[in-house]
């Protein structure tokens, strides 16, 4: 009866993702989340973003921003310097080391992805998930 439900099978569905996800991104020291962080900060390789305009991004508060940076600093892959247009703010940029991370996880994010489902199911699956997504008019 429950794998009939939408919200049981959309929860299982991520669950099963985010485990095949996380045992091929261990071995660069990296989770989902933090791969997430890194892709944003690298996005069409534009200026440096500032924490809140990264958390923006993620759709994530301020405070969990904070944390992962923290995290993603320690590890050496991001850095955060100074604004030069607003000292009072910190922009968040990849470091070699984090460039070279994301780029493989990336790489294998997207073939984990892919031995999950035919190239046309997933252009359907993420069609229909991004219109359950959009708000309600």
């Amino acid at each position: 009866m429950l794998r009939d439900r939408l919200g049981y099978l959309l929860k299982h569905a991520q669950l099963a993702v985010t485990e095949r996800t996380t045992a091929v991104l261990a071995p660069l020291g990296i989770n989902g989340r933090e791969l997430a962080v890194l892709t944003v900060l690298r996005e069409d390789a534009g200026p440096a973003l500032a924490q809140q305009q990264a958390a923006g991004k993620l759709n994530v508060d301020r405070t969990t921003m904070v944390d992962l940076v923290d995290v993603l600093e320690g590890k050496g892959l991001v850095e955060r310097r100074p604004d030069p247009a607003d000292r009072r703010r910190n922009l968040v940029h990849l470091t070699t080391k984090g460039e070279q991370t994301r780029k493989k996880g990336e790489r294998l994010y997207r073939e984990t992805e892919q031995a999950l489902l035919s190239e046309t199911e997933m252009a359907d699956l993420k069609r229909l998930l991004q219109k359950l997504s959009e708000p309600d008019d």
